[in-house]
């Protein structure tokens, strides 16, 4: 439920075409739907704005399917996080209106679009070809959070002048999200080059001592350059919801 919807609800009792009782009924899985295993937050559109979001690395295919019927009776978008490509097959073929974004692995119902959008554009950029799927659910993320889009894509620091080539892009936007592995190097290099706010994301791309992501998370931690806001590793989603709200201010 929206705040569009609500302020219709309370109008028809107000004017009396609804009774209180009828009003409550179509309240009655407000704000959240407990299905036992998962309670569906239907109250978070009207309450952030944003859609309810689904982590499905750990949840079977029938949950994630049940939790997409009972998103869809609500009328509530949903993003599905997460998804493999066996479980969003499966998926798929009881829900096959789901929008699909393979490389970003979600999956998303689109029940409604959403009241308020970003201010300016949310750029994705990432280092290296490897940090791409991370970076997608950067990207998707703020897509359907209501925002304006665009990726630079491969630009790391092993090539400087290919992130330079795209110096006014990068200045034109209003948010960042800077995606590496290895040593974490690029969301510094952005950083010093744009007056936005940088969000950094450390993906767990790189050899041995890379860590599995660590040594980009530390490096970011430490950079040099100021204003940079660190996610955790290969968190997009993280990035791309804190960008959103980042957007609408």
């Amino acid at each position: 439920m929206d705040k569009g919807a609500l302020k219709e609800l309370l109008q028809e009792v107000s004017h009396k075409r609804l009774s209180v009782e009828e009003a409550m009924e179509k309240l009655r899985n407000f704000p959240y739907q407990d299905m036992g295993f998962a309670k569906i937050d239907t109250h978070r559109h009207l309450r952030k704005g944003f859609p309810e979001v689904v982590l499905a690395e750990r949840k079977t295919v029938s949950q994630i399917v049940r939790i997409v019927e009972e998103a869809r009776k609500a009328g509530t978008n949903l993003l599905v996080t997460r998804v493999d490509t066996g479980k969003a097959h499966a998926i798929l073929r009881k829900h096959p209106d789901l929008r699909v974004h393979p490389e970003a692995r979600t999956l998303y119902l689109h029940s409604r679009d959403l009241e308020d959008g970003g201010k300016g554009i949310i750029l994705v950029v990432s280092a290296g070809t490897s940090d791409i799927p991370v970076a997608e659910e950067a990207a998707v993320t703020a897509e359907v959070m209501g925002n304006s889009v665009a990726r630079i894509y491969d630009v790391g620091v092993a090539g400087l002048h290919r992130l330079l080539a795209h110096y006014d892009q990068l200045k034109a936007a209003r948010v960042l999200i800077v995606v590496a592995g290895m040593e974490g190097a690029l969301p510094s290099v952005v950083s010093g080059l744009v007056d936005r706010p940088v969000i950094a994301v450390p993906t767990s791309v790189g050899y041995g001592a890379s860590l599995n992501g660590v040594a980009a998370l530390l490096g970011m931690l430490n950079a040099c350059a100021s204003g940079i806001t660190v996610v955790n590793i290969d968190n997009g989603f993280g990035a791309g919801y804190a960008a959103s709200l980042m957007n609408r201010l």
